[in-house]
């Protein structure tokens, strides 16, 4: 039963918005758990086939898709690929992209920075994981007769609803990893997708593999990352 209470402000609808509070030590502790939690995520690039319930899938998209948005246009399409033939597809296009920027697009700095990490241009895991969810941002959206209509900050959108897919992904017990072959127009020639998206990230989504070892990473301190002005 719809329990919400409506309201009319200038002509549109409201709703009475209600959040649970806590004191001062319950948020201290709430939060300090949570970024606990938050700093055992890793990116994983070696996956388990097991597969996954459909229905986890579409419960984290639907939190991803709670993220704000340039005047709540929610401009994102989520593509979500468990299809064999088309996930070899998206490895086969997404290697030939890799291969070209590790051996000619890249800098020297740039592949230096990445040995730590331990990537190359194999992707197996756009096979291996169970979905591929690939993120669209529309630039822009068709009206009923066909017409562009805006859409407003459309990176800045699509990037917060990023994050909580991957939090959303994490707090499921997934792991996940933020693929960006460039260029990745593929994607959309792959997917058939309309005019007004542009593929913005691919993630893998499964569980990790039986024994998998991630690189031990040292997260930057809070004075690295944050000024405050009191």
């Amino acid at each position: 039963m719809d329990t919400k209470e409506i309201t009319t402000i200038d002509g549109y609808p409201y709703i009475k918005y209600a959040h649970v509070h806590y004191e001062p030590e319950q948020m201290i502790s709430k939060s300090a758990q949570f970024h606990d939690w938050m700093d055992t995520r890793r990116s994983v690039r070696e996956f388990s086939d097991k597969s996954v319930p459909r229905e986890v899938i579409e419960n984290i998209i639907m939190s991803a898709s709670t993220a704000p948005s340039g005047a709540h246009k929610q401009p994102w399409t989520f593509c979500v690929v468990s299809n064999a033939e088309m996930k070899t597809k998206i490895r086969k296009a997404a290697e030939k992209e890799e291969y070209e920027s590790y051996n000619s697009r890249m800098s020297d700095t740039w592949l230096k920075d990445l040995e730590p990490l331990g990537t190359d241009w194999n992707k197996p895991f756009l096979e291996t994981a169970p979905y591929l969810i690939i993120m669209f941002k529309k630039a822009f959206d068709f009206g009923e007769k066909g017409e562009k209509r805006n859409n407003y900050y459309v990176n800045e959108s699509i990037g917060i609803a990023a994050g909580m897919l991957i939090t959303a992904i994490h707090d499921a017990g997934l792991v996940t990893l933020t693929h960006t072959p460039s260029p990745m127009n593929f994607l959309a020639k792959l997917l058939d997708r309309p005019t007004n998206e542009r593929p913005f990230l691919l993630l893998p989504v499964g569980y990790e593999a039986n024994e998998v070892f991630v690189p031990d990473l040292e997260r930057k301190s809070l004075e690295e990352i944050a000024v405050f002005y009191d």
